[in-house]
């Protein structure tokens, strides 16, 4: 099954009142997200379950962006 998350558009809807700077780093962290939700449905489809937590959070001159790990689950079965 296919799902569609539909970071890109987001990102591209928010992304209008912003910067050619700030634009090129938001699609560099849309294109990163989708790459990564699509690791964890690859990694549930092979047996495990994913969560993300925050480990961090970055602070630059008022703005902020949170810092994430996997936090991996196994059910002591084979896949």
């Amino acid at each position: 099954m296919t799902v569609q998350t539909r970071v890109k558009e987001r990102a591209e809807e928010q992304a209008s009142a912003m910067s050619a700077d700030q634009q090129a780093a938001i699609r560099m962290l849309a294109n990163d997200l989708h790459r990564l939700n699509h690791s964890v449905m690859k990694a549930v489809d092979a047996g495990v379950s994913v969560e993300l937590v925050r480990s961090a959070r970055h602070h630059n001159e008022g703005n902020w962006g949170d810092l994430m790990i996997p936090v991996v689950v196994t059910q002591g079965r084979p896949a």
